[in-house]
């Protein structure tokens, strides 16, 4: 893996760590749907990471399945993300 990529999947794993932090400070089921509930997430991920559309909506949606994983038990989100298709590794 180039530098590069590592870069880039090291700001991505970050992104997805700070919408989580956003998602458990309000408390919001991590099985939501409601898109009037997520609308808000989609706009702090175009706000800060300039990302719109199904780009946002990913980003969103892996946050939440990091916060699943990361209260999976006998499961390391970070190492075993990759098994549920997640970016970070």
């Amino acid at each position: 893996m180039s530098k590069h990529n590592e870069q880039n999947e090291d700001e991505y794993n970050s992104q997805i760590e700070k919408i989580a932090s956003l998602i458990t400070k309000d408390n919001i089921s991590l099985d939501e749907q409601d898109p009037t509930k997520l609308e808000k997430y989609y706009h702090y991920v175009k706000s800060n990471f300039k990302m719109e559309g199904e780009q946002a909506a990913q980003l969103v949606n892996e946050a939440f399945l990091y916060l699943k994983l990361q209260n999976a038990e006998d499961v390391d989100p970070i190492k075993e993300g990759e098994q549920f298709g997640a970016g970070f590794s």
